[in-house]
């Protein structure tokens, strides 16, 4: 296909694999996000929560660059989220500009109900697959990303 220039663009280019990739996630995101809304919460949030839950004591700074989004989007979640109840911010022990974010008992609730949502998904998702081809594509996955980070 050619353009404006002389610059070729692949007839393929929807058909490569970062394409893929991208549209399961977007498919995961919106299965994820429809079966979390009766909770109350998006997939970005429970992204959030989790990540939370794992390494309490995250900064605002340190979760955007964990999750690839902007410090401003992890701002405006945390909000909502601490506006629920959910989270909580906590002054850092040296750094008194800095607060650290902590779940709350309502948190980790909310956490527990989400995450037993996104078990049946990667069920429902592994059973369609088989093991094989589970235990395959996390293993594919693991070596895209090594990849994308080595350059």
């Amino acid at each position: 296909m050619r353009h404006d220039d002389d610059r070729l663009i692949a007839a393929d280019a929807l058909d490569r694999v970062t394409w893929a990739m991208r549209r399961a996630e977007w498919a995961a995101q919106a299965w994820k996000d429809q079966r979390l809304r009766p909770l109350g919460l998006a997939a970005a949030q429970y992204t959030l929560l989790i990540n939370v839950h794992s390494d309490p004591g995250l900064t605002g700074a340190e979760l955007a660059r964990r999750l690839n989004v902007t410090p401003q989007a992890v701002a405006s979640q945390v909000t909502r989220l601490e506006e629920r109840g959910h989270l909580e911010r906590r002054p850092h022990p040296r750094h008194r500009h800095v607060q650290e974010l902590h779940l709350t008992d309502a948190g980790r609730e909310i956490l527990r109900d989400a995450d037993a949502v996104i078990v049946e998904i990667e069920q429902q998702i592994a059973e369609k697959l088989g093991p094989e081809k589970t235990s395959q594509l996390r293993a594919l996955l693991d070596e895209v990303a090594d990849a994308v980070r080595a350059p």
